[in-house]
């Protein structure tokens, strides 16, 4: 008799029970790959991080840190002794020193015993890196606080006015912006003497690289006159001896765009980053390059000038001889290098994937990557094949009877060629017509990929064809198809995915008069253009969008973009009014519930706000759902389930006439 199938569809609950796999680290032996895994806890409303550490080559996955309180940065000592870690270590107990109010740099000795303290920072330490031979630290520290530096414990609690006086003042997940910035420090574990600041000024100071013999640090910065006004990131060395707080630094490019992610190469003569040289007008449109410059400095040289594709995370091989990446092309992330000398791409782990981080040291590579039927897991590259390294989900995936994927492309109205995935219902039969949701995705410079996707699969799960298209304004496709929306958003983009409506409708499977769109961030603004242009779908969800463009205008964190793109909105109000879907708020027939984080400055909640009370005004159906404390991203375990459940209810009930989920009040 044959074995019953016992495979069960996806809900809203296993969202929780996937584990979220990130940073990789190779030990220095080679014989271990670190790495962090992120897991969800409805019951307690909160998610943990934790650090792991597989064999590398295979076999059973061993806990570093304890469950309790969370830990990122997983590095190993130069000599492998110490597994290192950034922790918050407050969480797991009463009994704490003061420092670990703060995140502080912990060791684990790998022959055993507990975590080691090795920063008491006050403010805490917000990176870090091993020096060469082991005998230092570069930490990453924001400026204290005046209050910060009294012994007062309760009068650091005291709420403070925000004294403002930059003229970028805001920032989701941060707040209102101040004077007090991120500066390099370097310090030697487990001595009497305080870390030592190499870096100093109005600028703030991230991505540091030591160089191989330990004498110098690159980094990142934006040092021109007035940082809030430009994107203008230049990489710059410092010594690790320098004494002035680095009055003495060497400017090592000068690029008036983003230069950024510095590696050395092995022998310490030259530095690979990325790099955009586009101008500044085609601002976040712009594709990244791959340079090559001289550590002593000197005119850069173009890596991959033909390629036309983002180039991630740079790495040299062991050898120097290559440089390594992560490709973004037409949904894909695959790895890729090329010579030091330029030339040719070569890919060395290709194919229907997405690797979202990677890791080599020595002879070892190790991959981080998804599929859209398999969840992220840890490879070893072999001759191009993925080995398992990790099996965190595995048991997740025996349960779940997961929804397919096709990859297509279709005709937008003007012939140009679109890519979409496409995720049908379960027990899908050609033959029968289902409803369908379009879900744009955010952005608008993204793309979706061929990674594992829980809302496309939680949607087919509940008999759902998920339409995820790139259209125009994408990444993945050059720098002419992301710029084609440049200030013209709402118009070849909605061309592009009502192409792909019209294109899965013709193959007959579509049920026409059972559409639905829906998406969140940049695809809640194109949510807006599609339901202000077409009155064809029964339901709408609008997550975290904006509609009355000049309402955000020092509301947002966008005023240098806005200001590229849109001009002064004083000064070129069309050019604002022209993209504001709130103008058209009166043509929306179709049910619409708005949704966002009542903390959120990336697209503030003004906007969900405005359109709610727009169409509760003219009579239509309509919901606002506000996520009290939340930022752009929605990270309360409880929340992303009211959320997730708040989709199936809204489409069910004015797509297919289900009643209401009446647990959602």
């Amino acid at each position: 008799m044959a074995a019953q199938n016992t495979k069960r569809a996806l809900k809203v609950d296993d969202l929780f029970a996937i584990n979220k796999i990130a940073e990789p680290q190779i030990s220095p032996d080679e014989k271990w790959v670190a790495y962090t895994i992120t897991s969800s806890d409805l019951t307690k409303d909160k998610s943990e991080t934790r650090v792991w550490m597989s064999p590398a080559k295979g076999g059973d996955a061993l806990p570093m840190t304890a469950k309790g309180y969370s830990a990122s940065e997983p590095r190993f000592s130069p000599d492998g002794k110490y597994l290192s870690f950034i922790a918050k270590r407050s969480e797991s107990g009463d009994d704490k020193k003061d420092s670990e109010d703060k995140p502080q740099v912990w060791a684990l000795n790998r022959l055993g015993g507990e975590a080691q303290q090795l920063t008491s920072v006050k403010q805490g330490v917000s990176g870090y890196e091993w020096s060469p031979d082991g005998k230092q630290l570069l930490l990453l520290i924001k400026d204290p606080q005046p209050f910060e530096l009294t012994e007062d414990k309760e009068d650091d609690k005291k709420p403070r006015p925000h004294v403002i006086d930059r003229l970028q003042f805001k920032l989701d997940y941060e707040g209102y912006l101040d004077r007090y910035r991120s500066h390099l420090y370097v310090y030697t574990p487990h001595s009497d003497i305080a870390p030592r600041q190499i870096t100093s000024g109005d600028f703030d100071d991230s991505q540091p690289a030591w160089s191989p013999d330990g004498k110098s640090i690159a980094f990142v910065s934006n040092r021109t006159n007035e940082p809030d006004s430009n994107a203008n990131t230049d990489i710059w060395i410092v010594s690790a001896d320098n004494t002035d707080k680095g009055a003495t630094l060497f400017q090592l490019t000068t690029n008036p765009r983003e230069d950024d992610s510095p590696v050395w190469s092995p022998d310490g003569k030259s530095i690979a980053y990325s790099t955009i040289t586009a101008s500044q007008k085609l601002m976040w449109y712009a594709t990244n390059e791959l340079a090559l410059v001289s550590a002593k400095g000197g005119e850069a040289s173009l890596l991959t000038p033909e390629l036309d594709r983002n180039i991630i995370q740079p790495t040299f091989s062991a050898d120097g001889r290559q440089v390594f990446f992560v490709l973004e092309d037409s949904g894909e992330q695959n790895l890729a290098s090329v010579s030091v000398k330029g030339g040719s791409i070569k890919q060395h782990v290709k194919g229907e994937m997405e690797i979202e981080a990677y890791a080599m040291h020595g002879k070892t590579t190790v991959v981080l990557s998804s599929k859209r039927e398999q969840m992220a897991e840890l490879y070893t590259v072999d001759s191009a094949k993925l080995v398992p390294l990790t099996t965190t989900n595995q048991a997740l995936m025996a349960q779940l009877n997961l929804a397919t994927t096709e990859n297509i492309h279709y005709k937008s109205a003007d012939g140009t060629e679109i890519e979409a995935f496409v995720t049908k219902p379960l027990g899908f039969n050609p033959a029968m017509q289902y409803p369908l949701i379009l879900h744009p995705h955010g952005g608008p410079v993204a793309q979706y990929s061929f990674a594992f996707n829980f809302q496309a699969q939680l949607l087919a799960a509940n008999g759902y064809v998920v339409l995820q298209p790139n259209p125009r304004g994408s990444s993945g496709y050059g720098q002419d198809f992301s710029q084609a929306i440049f200030a013209d958003w709402g118009n070849l983009d909605f061309q592009d995915v009502m192409a792909g409506v019209d294109y899965l409708v013709a193959q007959g499977y579509v049920d026409a008069d059972k559409l639905g769109v829906g998406g969140w961030s940049y695809g809640g603004i194109l949510t807006n253009y599609v339901i202000t242009k077409s009155t064809r779908f029964k339901a709408a969800i609008s997550g975290a969008s904006e509609a009355l463009m000049r309402s955000n205008y020092g509301h947002d964190q966008y005023q240098q973009g806005w200001e590229i793109e849109l001009g002064l909105p004083w000064e070129n109000a069309a050019a604002w009014e022209k993209i504001s879907s709130f103008n058209d708020v009166a043509k929306i027939t179709t049910p619409t519930l708005w949704m966002g984080g009542g903390s959120d400055w990336n697209v503030p909640i003004l906007n969900s706000e405005q359109m709610y009370q727009a169409m509760k005004r003219l009579g239509r159906q309509t919901q606002l759902v506000v996520y009290p404390g939340e930022f752009h991203g929605i990270n309360r375990p409880t929340f992303q389930k009211d959320r997730f459940e708040r989709y199936l209810s809204w489409y069910n009930q004015y797509i297919k006439g289900i009643a209401p989920d009446s647990t959602l009040h």
